[in-house]
């Protein structure tokens, strides 16, 4: 399958993805992805339609920040490497995210997310 040059790349569309739950734009979100949109945590197996992806994002306690680190842009497959830290400042909780995007007609179909938290590197692989 080719990627149609004339409508958004998966990689820009990440960029306005993460820019949109950054800034906490639920209805920004929406117009990203595709009606028959779905959402798989690669680490817990959930799986998300469109509404349900919006809902687990807006809904989630806190308020986060969800910072782009980079971006690898292949057309109609992409990826996004993000940090998600509290924006309160009120925990030093911070989580990594690569999201695996594929898009079509301007639109993300799917994504596939795989979440790590930051823990301490083990005292026997520290650098002295």
């Amino acid at each position: 399958m080719s990627h149609d040059a004339t409508e958004p790349s998966a990689g820009a569309l990440l960029v306005t993805f993460a820019a949109c739950i950054d800034a906490a734009d639920w209805e920004g979100l929406a117009t990203l992805l595709a009606e028959d949109f779905e959402c798989r945590y690669a680490t817990t197996g959930e799986v998300f339609d469109k509404d349900a992806f919006i809902a687990v994002n807006r809904d989630y306690p806190g308020r986060w920040r969800f910072e782009r680190e980079d971006i690898v842009d292949a057309g109609e497959r992409g990826v996004l490497r993000a940090r998600v830290s509290d924006a309160t400042g009120q925990s030093d909780e911070t989580h990594f995210v690569a999201t695996f995007a594929t898009a079509r007609a301007g639109l993300l179909v799917e994504i596939v997310e795989v979440w790590a938290e930051v823990t301490p590197v083990p005292l026997d692989r520290r650098p002295s």
